[in-house]
């Protein structure tokens, strides 16, 4: 049978609900029809979506990697239904934090001045790929290394790390930090969108704990409590100075690479443009580099 976007509507409020009663009572339907609807499209694609094996509902690993089409495409057609883009098509460019750090201006004012009949929409998401896999950004700004399938990334630069403590740690007073001076205290990680993991630490040398946030707010907070240390990188001091907090040059820990990342295929035509100026605006110098925790 035809598919139509209630088929991917039922599907993701199912995947975001993790239940088809739930999700049924969400979109205000019966769940048996709920049921034919996810059956109908399993069917179109020949392959089972949701395992039902167990007593919790899971996707399966297709279920996985349709949630994000299913969502990108649905991203699409809201954009290409919304009459305020009738227009200008807005070029939205995600980022997780800290965007382009003190390139990110120069590359909104350098866009304005060639672009002016597209509008650019910089849009902080927190998630792994700040909205690019689930169509909500026509491009992104990350960082770390993207190993997501059907992503095209250019590298814009690299970014040095810094060690993040609060005033009155011992290791304020240092002038450099090191990751054994780090791992004697807990450390703080942002498992949404953080570039830090313990696996920058030898295995027998890894911090004594870690506390576990989901977003930069809270991350600062707990450092600033000295409940643990962190590490970022050096937008991180540009843009949250605060009296609690100290930032130190990590020396041993490898930079962190910059990318403006953007899906494969058909998309916003200007996103080459942009990938373009944001290149010229961070090799033509003159600012410093940005970051994240």
């Amino acid at each position: 049978m035809t598919m139509e976007l209630r088929h991917l509507r039922a599907f993701l409020a199912i995947a975001e609900a993790g239940s088809v009663t739930r999700a049924a009572a969400r979109l205000h339907v019966g769940q048996p029809a709920l049921s034919r609807t996810l059956r109908q499209l399993e069917d179109h694609l020949r392959t089972r979506l949701v395992d039902r094996s167990t007593h919790h509902l899971e996707l399966t690993a297709a279920g996985r990697v349709f949630r994000d089409k299913a969502a990108a495409a649905l991203a699409a057609v809201e954009v290409a239904l919304d009459p305020r883009g009738l227009t200008a098509w807005p070029l939205r460019l995600g980022h997780t934090w800290a965007a382009l750090g003190d390139h990110t201006v120069p590359l909104m004012r350098r866009w304005d001045e060639t672009h002016p009949g597209v509008p650019l929409e910089l849009r902080r998401i927190d998630d792994a790929t700040a909205g690019l896999t689930r169509g909500a950004v026509d491009v992104a700004l990350l960082r770390g290394t993207v190993t997501v399938s059907g992503i095209a990334t250019r590298l814009l630069l690299r970014e040095e790390r810094v060690a993040v403590v609060s005033a009155d740690s011992p290791l304020a007073a240092l002038p450099q930090v090191t990751l054994a001076d780090l791992a004697t205290r807990p450390i703080v990680l942002n498992t949404v969108s953080g570039t830090t993991t313990m696996e920058l630490w030898p295995p027998a040398a890894r911090p004594v704990g870690a506390i576990e946030v989901t977003n930069t707010d809270e991350w600062l907070i707990a450092i600033a409590a000295d409940r643990a240390v962190g590490v970022s990188t050096t937008a991180t001091p540009r843009n949250h100075t605060h009296p609690s907090l100290v930032y130190r040059p990590l020396v041993d820990a490898p930079a962190v690479p910059v990318v403006l990342a953007w899906r494969e295929g058909p998309g916003h035509p200007a996103v080459p443009a942009l990938v373009e100026l944001a290149y010229e605006v961070v090799a033509g110098g003159g600012e410093d580099e940005g970051g994240t925790p």
